[in-house]
């Protein structure tokens, strides 16, 4: 059997790696489109603070590792896929076949239509080409625009703070972290960046960026700024592009099931690309974070080695530092139609909790302070615990979550189990 697994990222070298314990006799492809060695993105921050080197990116340590396992790995990128034929045309235009095929691709920056976004000293902060640019330039003291305060952009702006460079944060939404806190949790992150030395203006978008020595950026609040760098951190999307007209079916991701089996037999997705079954909504939706893509990439090369494995879902998941501060968000911490939800927050000591359910199920929340809780909160909306009385009890006293998870989550565990065993 011939395995081909796109992507060098966390989720291919996992896969690669389950590969070879399970079908120790198979040839095993993997392809990257960077001439770095296998390394992990989430890491970069660690290196623009100073933390670690180039080499404390890399996924594995030792520089002969792939060769010891006798995978290969080749630099190269996939420019079509015909699913019938079982080929992919690579960047070079040369022709490979495979039996299996992984499709674990990753994600790149959205790049917002803003004129001025190529011009030297404008840049993302996703490769380790990106990271080396910003090291030359966000020097002590230099004047940093960041574009974007979302889940990355904010452990970006973590990784400059530390740098000491003035920074100045732009974000689109009327908050911080819009896509992962309601309007009182991202106030509160705000206030606190704020209080750390960070100018951020939130409801502003870039409107362009002028070259020359410093750059010039003119914002729509009418401010004119004149900065040493600009960073892009507006969002990433899939790289499934080179699928269209594949016959693999795509959404917002590459589409699969239970076992990361996409529509064609043979060809599976995991990672930042795929589009997996969410617990809470039972919807796919792409869950871009390492945890979601290590176990994606392990039930596929299970499937693609011939043993059966199963995805139990992925669930909206986010834990975040932000310059000390540290927040949650899990599942539907909006909340949801006809759902019921309570707030609980202490501005003087920087604590904010929030619930929200579907009936008697605790189905999102938004935490600021409360790390306690971060395992609970987590249990009871994988889970999906019928909470039954303590539904209302947490309504009126939302800090006893402990209570409500060791009362109800054991007797959900013990039904389940007596289930099975009397269906045995």
């Amino acid at each position: 059997m011939k395995h081909v697994i796109l992507g060098a990222g966390p989720a291919g070298v996992i896969a690669a790696e389950t590969l070879r314990k399970h079908a120790p006799r198979d040839e095993i492809l993997l392809i990257g489109a960077e001439r770095e060695p296998p390394y992990s993105r989430m890491a970069i921050p660690y290196l623009l603070s100073g933390q670690i080197g180039e080499s404390g990116t890399y996924l594995r340590k030792r520089a002969d590792h792939f060769q010891r396992l006798n995978i290969q790995v080749r630099q190269q990128r996939a420019k079509r896929l015909d699913a019938a034929a079982r080929r992919l045309t690579l960047d070079d235009d040369s022709l490979l076949d495979f039996d299996t095929l992984l499709i674990a691709t990753g994600s790149s920056p959205v790049r917002p239509p803003i004129p001025g976004l190529d011009l030297p000293g404008v840049h993302a902060c996703w490769t380790l080409e990106d990271a080396r640019a910003i090291e030359r330039l966000a020097t002590k003291g230099a004047r940093v625009l960041q574009m974007g305060a979302g889940f990355i952009g904010c452990i970006i702006m973590e990784a400059l703070a530390l740098r000491g460079v003035q920074l100045t944060v732009v974000e689109m939404g009327d908050r911080m972290v819009p896509r992962m806190m309601g309007p009182t949790a991202g106030g509160m992150i705000k206030r606190w960046v704020e209080s750390k030395g960070v100018t951020v203006y939130t409801g502003t978008r870039v409107e362009a960026i002028d070259s020359g020595t410093p750059l010039k950026v003119r914002l729509s609040n009418g401010q004119h700024l004149s900065v040493d760098l600009v960073i892009s951190a507006t969002g990433v999307k899939p790289n499934i592009a080179f699928l269209e007209n594949s016959g693999v079916t795509c959404l917002q991701g590459v589409l699969t099931d239970e076992h990361m089996r996409t529509n064609v037999p043979g060809i599976y997705a995991a990672g930042d690309c795929a589009e997996a079954l969410d617990l809470v909504t039972g919807r796919p939706i792409v869950s871009a974070i390492q945890p979601n893509a290590a176990d994606q990439a392990y039930v596929a090369a299970m499937n693609m080695a011939g043993k059966p494995a199963v995805l139990k879902g992925v669930t909206q998941i986010n834990v975040l530092d932000t310059l000390g501060l540290i927040s949650t968000s899990f599942g539907l911490w909006q909340g949801v139609p006809g759902g019921e939800g309570v707030e609980l927050t202490d501005e003087a000591q920087w604590k904010h909790l929030s619930l929200q359910f579907e009936a008697d199920r605790l189905v999102g929340c938004n935490t600021i302070g409360w790390t306690e809780h971060v395992g609970v909160l987590r249990g009871l909306v994988e889970g999906r615990v019928r909470l039954g009385a303590w539904k209302d009890r947490l309504l009126r006293e939302p800090t006893r979550l402990m209570e409500a998870y060791l009362a109800c989550a054991q007797a959900q565990h013990q039904w389940q189990a007596a289930r099975l065993k009397a269906a045995a």
